[in-house]
């Protein structure tokens, strides 16, 4: 059985190498709630999802596109930008997208935050062939010139129970780009042929060469009353993947479970219960 691995990326500095995409130095901050900030020389450029951003220097100017902005985005016609944009709104994105790009002189910085409680990672494309599939809301940043599009299963068993739905979010480019995963992080190489079963939601990215699969999750009754869902994803390499703790998913629905229904406390761990919460003005 294959030792799992927690990468430690507390706090790590980078330097991109020469590619097509803008090249970027970056470096992740934090532990439970990171953020990653980016060195830009003049003229280079990053690209962010709407509000992921924490400050910037002075001279990084903002600009507000549609689609991803990356190059072969930008240099299309109208229909491209509107392809690009239709993509990003199939996978539950904004259909604009912000392009810092540092218009002064020297270094400048950038830096964006994780949305929730986890663990940003880098990804170098070319370093895994040039393409990374991830989980809808998995994007937070990259590189200038990266595409963000769609990526659809092929199985219709897979689409329907998959857990992130028939489409999930792929990252093309030769570039660093950085997507977001919830909890801790656990990174895993897959063997050729190595299966590994994951809950649905706790996918949080994966390379194109692993095939992913769902199975049934026991029997009936395991099933109905496991707790687990009805169906569990089956992963098999080769390739590697990325398995996140906390799926957001399940942060909301804990949330929403403990909310009060009509207002104020749920009055946990107290005698009166509901009695309590009438005494104390909450249904009121």
């Amino acid at each position: 059985m294959s030792n799992f691995q927690i990468p430690e990326i507390k706090i790590a500095r980078h330097s991109a190498q020469a590619g097509q995409d803008d090249d970027i130095d970056f470096e992740i901050k934090g532990q439970e709630m990171q953020f990653v900030e980016i060195e830009l020389d003049p003229g280079e450029s990053a690209i962010a999802e709407a509000g992921a951003m924490m400050m910037k220097h002075k001279d990084i100017t903002m600009d507000t596109v549609f689609g991803d902005g990356s190059k072969q985005d930008q240099q299309g016609g109208f229909f491209d930008k509107l392809l690009g944009a239709g993509k990003r709104l199939i996978t539950g994105e904004s259909l604009f997208t912000t392009v810092f790009t540092h218009q002064g002189s020297g270094k400048a910085k950038v830096s964006f935050a994780a949305p929730y409680a986890g663990h940003i990672i880098p990804i170098k494309l070319d370093k895994i062939g040039g393409k990374i599939i991830c989980q809808k809301d998995a994007f937070l940043c990259a590189a200038k010139g990266v595409s963000i599009g769609i990526h659809f299963q092929k199985r219709i068993m897979t689409g329907l129970f998959g857990g992130e739905g028939f489409i999930m979010q792929s990252l093309e480019g030769d570039g660093w780009a950085f997507i977001h995963a919830g909890g801790t992080l656990v990174e895993h190489e897959l063997a050729d042929g190595e299966v590994l079963h994951v809950d649905t939601g706790c996918l949080a990215a994966m390379e194109p060469t692993v095939d992913m699969d769902v199975e049934r999750a026991g029997n009936i009754k395991s099933m109905i009353f496991g707790g687990e869902g009805m169906f569990f994803a089956r992963l098999q390499g080769p390739g590697k993947v990325w398995i996140q703790s906390l799926p957001f998913s399940r942060l909301a629905g804990r949330m929403f479970a403990n909310a009060p229904q009509r207002g104020g406390s749920k009055g946990e761990g107290s005698l009166l219960g509901g009695v309590g919460r009438l005494l104390d003005g909450d249904n009121f």
